[in-house]
Parts: structure tokens; sequence; C-alpha cells
């Protein structure tokens, strides 16, 4: 009779026993909450094991990163369906849930994106490209844009009209994008150079009479190491207005070069020249000969071209090899006794008689 009475007495609008039967499911509702996250986990830790890829561990660990917070609060809203509390505690509640619910949906979200990042940074260094600085800023851009949506959401379902606001952030929005359209400008060519990839950090590149190697590429201009030694800053949107010749990303660099010769040199000699410059280039590696022959008659020499491709892009190979070149024809021409020509004028005197 006792225990009877005192499960009927009431206290704050609800009898003694419902406020048991709300504890009791509180704490068994929060004990099968974690029980199952060991449960589930557990079995997923084990199942991800057997797997070659790594997404399934990122799923696992952002699933064990969902903590107590939401589980008290998921716990003491079913509970509050056992008694009666007022309606505000109970939006309250709700709106708890609601935040803690969105704040774990965006720090997955973002584990998810960090993940995406590291992916494309790992294949873009292993494709040679070590230039990441543009990845991570997309990764924060998406990062900041999710915290943004999030508050939004949670703002909408506490009840709050946005619209205002939205209204107030476009208006500001549009202010500030005027204010600052030279370096939106630069930025939005920066996401250009990102996808379109014309060049990359370390290539080797011409711009207008400008000249050298990438060294970073930035969220606003891009920094080059010129031949002379000093590093030149040029805006992204020039980059992307401007022709670029990109010299990293030949296949084989095609090289014309011209000598001349003597005018008094046999006929015999000229035609055996061109099968000379063959046997030269012929014997170095990364050369591949193209063509070579007389080409026209000089102001004062017979005019050679000569055309070859070396199998590398790089400039130092290419002066190695047209070093070696030129030294071979001159070997060669001096064993044949060749003599290149130089500039000079011949005057022709001639002597006529006066007659008396």
């Amino acid at each position: 009779m006792e225990l009877e009475f005192f499960l009927n007495q009431q206290f704050a609008g609800n009898i003694a026993q419902d406020y048991i039967a709300a504890t009791a499911v509180f704490f068994i509702s929060f004990i099968l909450l974690k029980v199952f996250k060991a449960l589930v986990l557990l079995k997923l830790k084990v199942i991800v094991k057997s797997t070659k890829t790594q997404f399934d561990d990122l799923i696992v660990s952002m699933a064990d990163k969902i903590g107590l917070p939401l589980y008290l609060f998921i716990s003491l809203y079913l509970a509050t369906h056992f008694v009666k509390i007022p309606d505000i505690i109970r939006m309250l509640m709700f709106s708890g849930i609601t935040i803690i619910g969105t704040y774990y949906t965006i720090v997955i979200l973002n584990g998810i994106i960090e993940y995406g990042a590291q992916k494309i940074s790992a294949k873009r260094m292993q494709e040679g490209d070590s230039d990441t600085e543009m990845i991570e800023i997309l990764s924060k851009i998406f990062n900041i844009s999710l915290w943004i949506l999030g508050f939004f959401f949670v703002l909408i379902n506490l009840g709050f009209n946005i619209t205002p606001l939205i209204a107030g952030l476009g208006i500001g929005g549009v202010a500030v994008a005027f204010a600052l359209q030279n370096v939106l400008d630069d930025v939005f060519a920066s996401f250009s150079i990102f996808f379109d990839r014309p060049f990359k950090k370390g290539d080797f590149i011409i711009v207008g009479n400008d000249m050298g190697v990438v060294k970073n590429i930035g969220i606003k201009s891009t920094r080059m190491q010129t031949l002379q030694g000093q590093e030149l800053i040029i805006s992204n949107k020039e980059l992307t207005e401007a022709r670029v010749n990109n010299y990293k990303r030949m296949e084989k660099r095609r090289v014309v070069f011209n000598f001349g010769i003597k005018y008094e040199t046999p006929v015999e000699k000229i035609q055996q020249i061109p099968v000379m410059i063959f046997d030269i280039i012929r014997k170095i590696n990364d050369a591949e000969i193209d063509r070579a022959h007389f080409q026209k008659f000089g102001d004062f020499s017979l005019v050679f071209e000569v055309v070859y491709y070396i199998k590398s892009a790089n400039y130092n190979i290419y002066m190695d090899i047209q070093q070696e070149i030129n030294i071979g024809i001159m070997q060669k021409f001096k064993e044949e006794c060749i003599e290149f020509a130089y500039p000079t004028q011949v005057v022709h005197l001639t002597k006529e008689r006066v007659k008396k």
C-alpha cells in the first residue's frame, strides 16, 4: 500500500510512476545506444580490415567520433515522452538533438572531404605535380561552406526566419564582389589554372617576353624564377589571358641550325657534307636527325641547314648535344679540309689599256 501510495504521488504535474518510467527509458536508451555502437563498430572494424580500400576505414573512424552528447540528448528526448513537461523544454531538447546531430554530420562530411583532398594530392604527387596548395584551399572552402549551410539548417529547424538574413548577406556579397573585383578575377583564374592545368610547379614556361620556372601557383598570383635569377610574380588573370609556351610538356625538342662554307669548296665535298652531318648526329644518344641540305647561296658563303630532334625537354641536355654536334662538325671538316666561311669582301680589279 505504501509503495502504491508513493507511486501515485504527484510532483510538478506528474506522478512518481511516470518519473520512474522516464528514468528507466533514459538509462535503457542510453545503454542500448552505447551497446549498439560498440557492437556495430566492432563488427565493422573486423570487416574493413579485410578490404583493400581506405574509404571504409574512414567511415568507421567517423562513426566512432559520434560520442556521448548525442546519446544523452536522444535518451533524454525519448524519456520526456513519458512525463508531462512544458513544450518549451521539449522544443529545447529537440533543438539540442538537431544542433548536435548537425555538428556530427558536418564533422563526418569534413572528414570525407579531407580524405578526398588527400587522395587527389597523392595522385598529383605521383604524376610529378608537387603543387597541392590549391587542393588544400578548395578543401577549406568546402569545409567552411558546410559549416555555413549547417548554421542555416539549424536556424531553420529552430523556427527562425532566415530570409532577411540571406537577403542581407546577398546585398553585402554583391558590394564585396564589386570592391574586390580584381582580386576575385585572380581567384577564379587560379581555379581555371588548377582544373585546366596548362602548367604546374617546376615547368619552364614563356609568357610574352618573360620566361622562367614555375615555383608556386597561389590563389592570386603565380611566382616564376627567371633565368636571370630574380623572382617574377604574375597575376593569375594575366596568365589565363596570355599565350603560354610550356617547354616542360615537350616530348621532344626540334632544333634548326645553319652554317656556311666557302664558295671555293669543291662540288664533290659539298655533296658529301649532308652525309657527314647524318653520321655525326646518328652517333649521339637522344638525338634524331631529320634532314641536312645545302640550302642557299649566301652573300659570302654556301649555307647549309640542319634539322634534328632531341628526345628530351631539358635545356641543358639540348645545349650539351648541340655542343657535341658543333665539335663533331669542326673535327670532320678539318679532316676533309673544308673551311667555314666568314664575312669577306672580294674586290676584282681590271686593267684597261689606253690607246694612244
